[in-house]
C-alpha cells in the first residue's frame, strides 16, 4: 500500500513537472516573436531604481527604434534610434544623456535578428507558473548590464522586462496591451529633436 502511494504521489509530481515545462516557451519561440514585432504601441508602467513610478506611451519599430514618452508630472523622454539612446530630462538644466544602443540591455530586443540561442546570451530561462521569463546579455560585453524579459503564452507576448544596467540600477518595465503593426513614423525615433 505504502508503494503505492509513493508511486501516486511520484506519477502526481512527475505529471505537474512535466505540464510546468510544456508552459515554458521555448527561446526560439521567443525569439521568433520578437523577430516579427515589427511595429507596436501601448501604455507602460516603470518602476525605478529610487522605487518611484512612472508611466506613459512607448512605441517601438525594429529594428533599433524605441521612444518612451512619460506622462505628466514627469517630462522625461527616451528615444532609441540611429544606433544611440538619448535621455532627456527636461526637469535638469544637463543636456541629454546619450548612450551606444549596443552598450544597453535594450540592444537585445531592438536588434534586426534576435537569437536567444546563441551561445551565451541568454543566463537564465524559467517558468514560475504564469511566465517564461528569459534573462539574456551581450555575451562580448557582459559588463554592459543584462535585461529580463516576462513572456505570457500559450503564444509569446512581451509583458514586462527588468534592465540591470552595469552600474547596479534596475528598472522595471511593465507593459499595457501591445498594439501590433501599424504605420510609425521615423520622426518619433529622431535622436537629434524632441
Amino acid at each position: 500500500m505504502r508503494i503505492l502511494k509513493a508511486l501516486t504521489v511520484v506519477t502526481a509530481v512527475a505529471i505537474s513537472a512535466t505540464a510546468a515545462m510544456a508552459d515554458k516557451l521555448p527561446l526560439g519561440q521567443i525569439s521568433s516573436y520578437l523577430n516579427s514585432l515589427t511595429t507596436a504601441q501601448g501604455d507602460f508602467t516603470q518602476i525605478n531604481s529610487d522605487g518611484t513610478i512612472s508611466t506613459g506611451t512607448i512605441y517601438i519599430k525594429r529594428p533599433g527604434r524605441v521612444r518612451f514618452e512619460y506622462n505628466a508630472p514627469d517630462t522625461g523622454l527616451v528615444i532609441a534610434g540611429a544606433n544611440t539612446v538619448v535621455i532627456y530630462d527636461t526637469k535638469s538644466n544637463q543636456p541629454p544623456t546619450t548612450y551606444p544602443l549596443s552598450q544597453t540591455p535594450l540592444s537585445i530586443i531592438l536588434a534586426r535578428n534576435v537569437n536567444l540561442n546563441q551561445a551565451k546570451m541568454v543566463t537564465g530561462h524559467s517558468y514560475d507558473g504564469t511566465a517564461t521569463t528569459v534573462t539574456a546579455q551581450d555575451p562580448e560585453n557582459p559588463q554592459y548590464g543584462n535585461i529580463q524579459m516576462k513572456f505570457t503564452g500559450p503564444s509569446a507576448e512581451l509583458r514586462q522586462w527588468i534592465i540591470n544596467d552595469g552600474n547596479g540600477s534596475q528598472t522595471t518595465v511593465v507593459l499595457g496591451e501591445l498594439k501590433k503593426g501599424g504605420n510609425l513614423s521615423n520622426n518619433l525615433f529622431d535622436v537629434s529633436k524632441r
